[in-house]
């Protein structure tokens, strides 16, 4: 961690200021598999707050967070939990797949990024800002840019006057390999400047 933060700030200096304002950021981590999948889709486009309510209502209701357990859950079961209709349709698509042997998690820590994308990215409801959280926390990828990631571009516009997103992704090359370690100090900054601390554990 330390050689990969060594490197960003040695290129950027607006790197090496969030360092000096706001110390090094915590690097999250989550353990890889189903249930952080599920997580993963209820944080889609909503606060983590929001998410995590959710997420322990719905811990709550299952004990054993399981495919099979979650598959048959009805849906007035994820209603009342907080999950969305569509959420639901993703998170019991998800469990099928995984019962239906289509795809095995385990594997996923023995892959490159990219052969984890190109298999995530066929389940239904998990996209690629889904794919790169996952690769980030559950898989500790070391060069990931999340460009799907609205406090991330938002903080890249702020920070270096870029604005597109093919401009991010041809700027932040050159964080490469430490593109993850990149992103963690962006998200740093952002919450630090809105006074927010988030815990990613729950």
């Amino acid at each position: 961690m330390k050689e990969a933060f060594d490197f960003l700030t040695s290129q950027e200096s607006v790197f090496n200021d969030i360092v000096k304002q706001y110390g090094l950021p915590t690097i999250p981590s989550r353990p890889p598999g189903f249930e952080t999948l599920v997580l993963l889709i209820l944080e889609q486009q909503v606060s983590i707050d929001s998410a995590k309510a959710t997420y322990l209502r719905l811990r709550e209701k299952a004990i054993a967070f399981t495919p099979e357990k979650l598959v048959v859950f009805s849906e007035e079961d994820f209603r009342s939990a907080g999950v969305s209709r569509q959420k639901t349709k993703y998170i019991i698509g998800l469990s099928q797949t995984i019962i239906n042997k289509k795809i095995n998690l385990e594997s996923l820590s023995q892959k490159t990024a990219s052969e984890v994308r190109e298999e995530l990215i066929k389940i239904n409801g998990i996209g690629h800002w889904t794919i790169d959280i996952y690769l980030m926390f559950a898989l500790q990828a070391s060069d990931i840019i999340p460009i799907g990631d609205i406090a991330v571009v938002n903080t890249i516009k702020e920070l270096f006057d870029i604005h597109t997103k093919d401009e991010i992704r041809s700027f932040t090359e050159k964080w490469s390999p430490y593109r993850s370690h990149a992103t963690f100090l962006l998200w740093h900054h952002y919450l630090n400047k809105r006074n927010r601390k988030i815990s990613y554990n729950y």
